[in-house]
């Protein structure tokens, strides 16, 4: 019997961009399943409702066969009990994002040595976007299309 290979790839995804479509993209061809787990995440005052980036993460990975979108509110390990999955898979853009990421990798372990955490890194042409950098434009009426994927587009505009 075959084991299958799941990694959770999780965030506030508030919104998702382009550079989320592209490490899920990645993920997707090194997993046989990418679980995109939208952390509801109250303490960070999203944008969007758990439930509007559930919604935008399905519209824009639609096109990817081995990824499922769940939301999730509980801590990342016990999430990972449950989804039998022992991989997290997080995005980095640069130093500040690998320090952040390097001591939450080391928390998760300390509470399950099992659980690993690979790091991949943005394609170069998604390498500065973020989703606070999405939502600091929003109110300008600046230009978002090349940050975000065009099928979510009017949902986020829709938000401003």
């Amino acid at each position: 019997m075959k084991t299958i290979k799941r990694a959770i790839y999780p965030g506030t995804f508030d919104p998702i961009t382009n550079g989320h479509v592209d490490i899920i993209q990645r993920a997707a061809e090194m997993f046989d399943e990418i679980i995109v787990a939208v952390a509801e995440n109250k303490a960070k005052k999203p944008m969007f409702s758990v439930s509007e980036r559930v919604s935008m993460a399905k519209k824009a990975t639609k096109s990817i066969f081995n990824v499922k979108v769940i939301s999730f509110h509980s801590l990342l390990v016990d999430l990972s009990d449950e989804l039998d999955a022992n991989i997290i898979v997080r995005g980095i853009r640069a130093v500040s994002d690998f320090e952040y990421e390097f001591q939450m990798g080391y928390a998760n372990a300390s509470l399950k040595k099992e659980l690993e955490t690979i790091f991949l890194m943005p394609s170069l042409e998604y390498a500065f976007i973020s989703s606070s950098i999405v939502r600091s434009i929003l109110p300008f009426d600046g230009k978002i299309e090349h940050l975000v994927p065009h099928c979510i587009l009017a949902d986020i505009l829709e938000k401003k």
